[in-house]
């Protein structure tokens, strides 16, 4: 191994154990602020309280400014990403989004809280990941890819550039790109942060705790795969390159392909094509991170299904969560968060599709909890 190659060795254990610590940091506070994407719609739908809405803005708008603050840096492109792109695949985004918006709440949350729960303990969610997992994989590469690929995919709008807003409205107007990403960036993300903080529920411990953090975590992200591993030029390829990154592009926290990916890891350990990446030891520090805190707080406890329709409504859940993941190109935190922090318009949609999905859950389970009434 000549000293080149050493050296990107090198970095890329870097950036493998600088994500490990940010997906750890991740499960610590989802765990102790009791962040959830689907709990804040449940929330909402039925007590109409804004709590932990108010925290999911927070960290959007967080994200939101960390990650158009690095664009106009000159730290990272959005179009280094996989939301970014020209193709802009708006049914797969809604489709895919109201999937998993549903089944989340099925399955008793997203992909990230359903690691958390597994910190803690939660047989139930270690069952939904295994499903999910499954799921995602057969989405990515199995039989429901070819059907993916073959109808909700072929549906698609070309863009002139980067379908994230500031390369829009920069195409548009002639202004530069980094300065139209501080303007607008700065602009939503602070609309957002003021929406979190205008109200004293939005000011609590908790929400300020899961919000700020939780959004850094996105941004932490961001830069060390966007930042520190990336190569202009790889000493071997001579080609730009993101060390450590399964889409070979810059990646932050999602939790939907990455799981698959896990499993693959696991089950082909001792297959030297099968390397770790940012998303699988993220997926991996957010169990160690919320385990941590749940052991530490006397929180760790086991838990089973409840009986046959609880189990039935987990598998449900963890398939449309797979499926659905894949097929909107992001879950609630890789979509909703990493994906909106680019504001690239497949993953505004996403997200409003996440919600929309979720809504919808809540106000079926409700309905069929009142017919058995």
């Amino acid at each position: 191994m000549d000293l080149q190659t050493a050296q990107v060795a090198e970095l890329t254990g870097q950036v493998l154990l600088a994500a490990f610590a940010i997906g750890v940091v991740f499960g610590a506070v989802a765990q102790r602020s009791q962040f959830c994407t689907m709990g804040a719609v449940s929330d909402v739908v039925i007590f109409g309280d804004w709590t932990r809405m108010r925290m999911w803005a927070l960290a959007a708008g967080v994200a939101v400014l960390g990650f158009n603050l690095m664009v106009a840096a000159g730290w990272v492109e959005a179009r280094h990403s996989n939301y970014a792109a020209p193709r802009l695949i708006w049914l797969s985004n809604a489709l895919g989004g109201l999937m998993f918006g549903f089944g989340m709440v099925l399955a008793s949350g997203c992909g990230s809280k359903t690691l958390v729960r597994v910190g803690g303990g939660n047989l139930k969610a270690l069952f939904v990941v295994a499903v999910m997992a499954l799921a995602a994989s057969a989405t990515l590469r199995g039989i429901t890819a070819v059907l993916r690929v073959s109808t909700v995919e072929r549906v698609d709008l070309m863009l002139p550039t980067g379908q994230d807003l500031p390369s829009l409205l920069a195409l548009a107007t002639g202004w530069p790109l980094p300065q139209t990403a501080l303007g607008v960036g700065g602009a939503l993300g602070l609309a957002m942060v003021g929406f979190a903080l205008s109200r004293p529920q939005g000011r609590s411990r908790e929400v300020l705790l899961g919000g700020l953090l939780i959004g850094a975590t996105v941004v932490a992200l961001w830069a060390v795969s966007g930042r520190l591993g990336h190569l202009t030029e790889h000493p071997l390829t001579l080609e730009e390159v993101f060390l450590a990154t399964h889409s070979r592009r810059m990646e932050s926290l999602t939790f939907a392909a990455p799981l698959a990916h896990t499993v693959d890891w696991l089950l082909r350990f001792s297959d030297r094509a099968e390397v770790l990446t940012v998303g699988v030891v993220t997926t991996f520090g957010v169990v160690a991170g919320s385990a941590a805190i749940a052991l530490a707080s006397g929180g760790f406890r086991w838990e089973g299904f409840a009986g046959l329709e609880d189990t039935a409504n987990h598998l449900v859940g963890a398939v449309l969560m797979g499926v659905g993941g894949v097929v909107a190109l992001g879950c609630t935190i890789g979509q909703g968060l990493s994906g909106f922090s680019t504001l690239a318009l497949g993953s505004l949609l996403a997200t409003l599709a996440i919600m929309v999905g979720a809504v919808a859950g809540v106000h079926w389970q409700a309905w069929r909890l009142e017919r058995r009434a």
